[in-house]
């Protein structure tokens, strides 16, 4: 017994030092199927989501969905710290190598033991009485301190990649609507000039998309970070990206071409890569995001707006190509992390971010500034 409780604790302080290894230090995807961070991820974010479906007013489900990214986060530091608490405790408890002033040998002064070497606070009413014990104590003593020195690294890297994501996606905000959508951007880039000013912001959401991609690849969690307005994300503004560059490349003539088709590749790439990492199974709507009507309404748009559209047929079947390389996988990412679509046209009367104010227009003025606040976000 004493030899199977060594064996069991080693191998678990050996899974956390490898999971905590290709979680934090590893900077590149991990294929293998099997890991405690998926797991875990798995099997909180759904009950997670189902409680505040069920139990969660509308209005205010954004809001505790945004809970569980940074929640998650430090629940899984701290579930790593626990199995290695209790890995090392079972070492101790099958090798018998400790001194307890008040004659016990329970586990749970082992666990104790383990604990306070592990925190470094070194209380002393529990102590190792070989040179293997003693061993053990410095080693995880130093494990501790290494835990904590990662931790106090990783939090900081984190936000600074969430801060350089949201950068440009508050960016769309003026561009192409709030939400983005891929008619608005292409409208609001009609005047004198607006061609060039549309292949430059094309240009940085390729770069946004490859920087988007190998930080999300590193540090999955973030995708479960959510934007400061509830009809902003991540996923929201790679889709209206996507859903103007096959718009441009399927029928707007001279209208920066070449670098939708390159800002198409490097987004379509990130959205691909990102379903493999979350396994969501690429999947079509149930109604479709652009019926005829809408594309009819687009088409009035951009020829209002000044662009050169191909015949309507054409642009029509190549659109339809375009979106079968791209859609099932937003609309599978979309159904993991809860997150609306963009509409393909903007709603009448719709207010941009920018535009929205944190005080109420005079008639509103029965309102509470915390609704305010809330419609605001």
């Amino acid at each position: 017994m004493a030899i199977v409780a060594m064996i069991l604790g080693a191998l678990l302080v050996l899974l956390v030092l490898w999971e905590g290894f290709e979680t934090i230090i590893l900077p590149r995807r991990v294929t293998r199927r099997f890991r405690i961070t998926r797991v875990f991820y798995r099997s909180s974010w759904r009950p997670w989501t189902w409680l505040i479906y069920n139990f969660v007013p509308a209005r205010r489900r954004e809001t505790w969905l945004s809970y569980f990214g940074p929640l998650s986060l430090l629940l899984l530091l701290s579930l790593w710290a626990a199995v290695l608490i209790v890995g090392f405790a079972l070492i101790h408890w099958g090798g018998s190598w400790l001194f307890y002033r008040d004659g016990g040998t329970a586990l749970i002064s082992d666990i104790y033991l383990s604990g306070t070497t592990f925190f470094t606070l070194g209380i002393g009413d529990v102590v190792p009485k070989t040179s293997l014990g003693r061993l053990l104590v410095v080693i995880e003593s130093g494990m501790g301190f290494a835990f904590l020195a990662l931790i106090i690294s990783y939090l900081p890297a984190l936000n600074q990649s969430f801060a350089r994501r949201e950068v440009s996606i508050s960016l769309l905000d003026a561009r192409a609507g709030s939400p983005p959508t891929a008619s608005e951007m292409l409208r609001r880039h009609g005047h004198q000039g607006g061609a060039e000013s549309l292949r430059e912001l094309l240009h940085e959401w390729e770069r946004w998309s490859a920087e988007f991609l190998e930080g999300h690849l590193s540090y999955p969690v973030l995708a479960y970070f959510r934007s400061q307005h509830d009809n902003q994300s991540w996923l929201a503004g790679l889709t209206a990206i996507l859903d103007t560059c096959a718009l441009i490349m399927a029928g707007v003539e001279g209208s920066c071409n070449r670098q939708a088709e390159l800002t198409f590749a490097m987004s379509r790439h990130a959205v691909v890569d990102l379903a493999l990492v979350f396994r969501t199974q690429p999947r079509q709507l149930s109604s479709d995001r652009l019926p005829s009507a809408k594309l009819d309404e687009i088409c009035d748009i951009l020829r209002r707006s000044g662009h050169k559209l191909k015949e309507r047929a054409v642009l029509e079947q190549n659109l339809a190509e375009l979106r079968l390389m791209y859609e099932p996988y937003v609309v599978a990412l979309s159904r993991h992390f809860k997150v609306s679509l963009p509409p393909w046209v903007a709603r009448e009367n719709g207010v941009d971010n920018w535009q929205a104010s944190f005080w109420k227009p005079p008639s509103k003025r029965h309102k509470a500034p915390e609704e305010i606040e809330e419609r605001h976000f």
